[in-house]
């Protein structure tokens, strides 16, 4: 049986962020994960998880200027100073949160930066961030994204976010596999999941296309379920994905897709 987180960022939006909390207790999730908590005190987000029974599985690094378009600056050479400031911020937050992963995402490549240059600068950030989050005793994930949706973002499959992560050379840095990217970058779900999965920390779902509930396109979601616990997957998994309508409205895919 898979552990569902709901993703607030993504679901129950038509309410203000901070009740969407007692949403998700309603409705039956044990866990949640958001992009970012760093427009809320820590410790008003604390309480909000406290009192509905709640245990937050993830958040991201700062990532820059997301309203302005940013997805990260973690490959940004000119920005490893804001960078490694937003670390220390987002230790701060876990340690009141009392949430034991961080997802970094590397950002879109910035216009005529040689290749090798990014790279470098990912890596050396990358090492940066799992050193100080081991101290904490901390998860560092990295989650590759597709170019569709965001053009231009640096890693974009499981195996270039793979062979990143074994030059960054941490044991405490893995792969934040979200099934909606990969789908729509590389296919090939199962079998990925399967070879990766000591190295996979965290996993995310949508349906594609449209990435909407599960059950509303192409991804075999009945499937992937029992495959993931056949495997030995008993991390959690986030639902950021789109609702249809509202989001109690579509939550029957639970009931449908989970045996």
């Amino acid at each position: 049986m898979p552990k569902l987180a709901a993703n607030l960022t993504m679901l129950y939006n038509e309410v203000p962020f901070l009740d969407r909390f007692a949403l998700a207790a309603r409705d039956g999730f044990k866990a949640v994960e958001f992009l970012f908590p760093y427009a809320f005190k820590a410790e008003d987000l604390r309480k909000r998880l406290d009192a509905n029974g709640l245990q937050l599985v993830l958040h991201n690094l700062p990532a820059g200027d997301w309203d302005g378009g940013e997805r990260g600056i973690a490959c940004h050479p000119d920005r490893t100073a804001e960078f490694r400031e937003g670390v220390a911020t987002a230790i701060g937050y876990a340690r009141t949160l009392g949430v034991s992963q961080l997802n970094c995402l590397a950002g879109k490549a910035p216009a005529g930066v040689p290749d090798a240059v990014l790279r470098q600068t990912l890596v050396d950030n990358l090492r940066y961030a799992a050193a100080e989050l081991k101290k904490a005793g901390l998860k560092l994930l990295v989650e590759p994204i597709n170019t569709f949706d965001i053009p231009g973002f640096y890693l974009h499959g499981s195996a270039q976010t793979l062979s990143v992560l074994d030059q960054v050379g941490f044991d405490n840095a893995h792969l934040q596999y979200d099934i909606y990217h990969m789908q729509r970058m590389e296919g090939e779900l199962a079998a990925t999941m399967q070879a990766h999965l000591p190295r996979i920390a965290h996993i995310q779902l949508a349906d594609n296309p449209g990435r909407n509930e599960p059950g509303t396109g192409e991804i075999n979601y009945a499937f992937l379920f029992a495959f993931l616990d056949r495997i030995g997957y008993t991390g959690w998994i986030g639902c950021e994905y789109k609702p249809a309508a509202a989001t109690q409205a579509g939550l029957g895919w639970r009931q449908q897709l989970i045996k």
